[in-house]
Formats: structure tokens, sequence, C-alpha cells
């Protein structure tokens, strides 16, 4: 492709996936509100704890519900025009993985995405058992909203892990000897990512993410060497 057809498929890639948005943030408007008190049950704050200040704040908190809702509906779009932008640049037999590895993506995003939401009432249930014993949390609903969704969308990202050492390792960009190589540094560095995103300073709670990232981890070398990478 030239450079000119690069560009005109980078522009059709970002006009569909913000149509994509679009469309799922308009309808997630009419769902914005109980989606935001599921995710407030979710956290396990007590009822009557969220709140927010300006007089113009519950209606942009549900416009933000919504912008959300419409990343993480919207998101197998997203996923499917990013591989589709990726692919012209692969051969013939990387191709064909495209379609499992667009699956695979969208599954592993959900993956992520579900995990932070079932972790989430532990991590605000950290955060809090920090704070002096006199002090009472209210929640601003911008701000709790704001943290939810980076911790799920940041999981969601994370739990790419796979399909990122997999396509690597069919790319021939790495192989599976290198990874079992460098396993040390692996566990390493995942251990700090683990510690980043997950609040508190306690050690147990990184546990969380961290096992099912190096279970990922060790299932994609062994993947990889079965394959033949």
């Amino acid at each position: 492709m030239s450079i000119m057809e690069h560009l005109e498929a980078l522009r059709r890639m970002l006009i569909v996936c913000a149509a994509a948005w679009l469309l799922t943030t308009l309808i997630g408007l009419f769902f914005a509100g109980r989606a935001f008190n599921a995710l407030v049950q979710r956290s396990g704050i007590p009822s009557g704890h969220v709140v927010y200040l300006d007089l113009t704040g519950g209606v942009i908190l549900d416009i933000k519900v919504a912008l959300y809702i419409g990343i993480i509906v919207a998101a197998p779009v997203m996923i499917q025009q990013l591989w589709w932008f990726i692919s012209p640049g692969l051969h013939l037999h990387e191709r064909r993985v495209v379609m499992p590895m667009v699956i695979a993506t969208i599954i592993f995003f959900y993956l992520g995405t579900a995990f932070a939401l079932y972790s989430l009432p532990l991590f605000v249930k950290v955060l809090t058992s920090l704070a002096p014993s006199d002090a009472q949390y209210l929640a601003g609903g911008a701000e709790l909203l704001g943290f939810i969704m980076v911790m799920v969308l940041a999981f969601g990202i994370v739990f790419e892990l796979p399909v990122v050492l997999y396509s690597l390792g069919r790319l021939g960009l790495i192989s599976s000897k290198w990874l079992y190589k460098n396993r040390f540094y692996w566990v390493i560095g995942l251990g700090i990512l683990a510690n980043v995103l997950t609040p508190g300073v306690d050690p147990v709670t990184p546990l969380i993410l961290f096992v099912p990232l190096w279970v990922f981890w060790e299932g994609t070398a062994l993947l990889l060497k079965l394959s033949g990478h």
C-alpha cells in the first residue's frame, strides 16, 4: 500500500471507531443512571455516601457514564478495526490468524474488565481501611466513576498480554526460547505492574492481578513452544 492508501485506511478506521463510540454512547445515555447505581452497589459503598457538589454534576456524571459505556460496548468494533488496519502489513500466512486474534483480543479485554469489577469491592475496602478511624468516606460521584473506569480499562488492556506475546511470536519478533530465557525479568516486571495497578500497601492484593498475568504468560510461552515459535 502507498502512503496515501495507508492514510485513507487510517481515516476509515478512525471514522468507523468514532461512529461506533458515538452510537453506543447515545444508547448508553438511556442506561447511565442504572449503570452507575450498579457500579456503586458493586463497590460496596453504602447508599447515600456518593455525592456531587455542582448543580450540573448529576447531568455531567450521566454523560461520563455514557461515554465509558460507549468505550466498553464499542470495544469489539474498535479492536476489529485495529486488526483490519494492521493486516495489510502482514504476510499471507500471518493474515490467516487475524480473525482468531480479533476474537482472542475481544475475549481477553472483557475478561480484564470483568476481573476488575469482580475485584472492585476488595480494592475499595483496602483503600478505605487505610484512612484514619475517625474519618468517614463520602465518595464524589465523578471521582468514584473515574477510579472505577480507570481500573476497568487498565485491567482490560493489561489482560491483552497473551495476545500481544503470541502475535509477536507469530511475527518472529520474539520466541518461546527468548521468553523462558528472560523469565526472571518477566516475573519482576509483572510483579511491578501488579503493584502499580492494584491499590493498597499489603503484599496480598497485588497477587490478585499478578497470578492471572503469570498464568497467561506461562500459557502463551507454552503455546508458542508447541507451535514451533
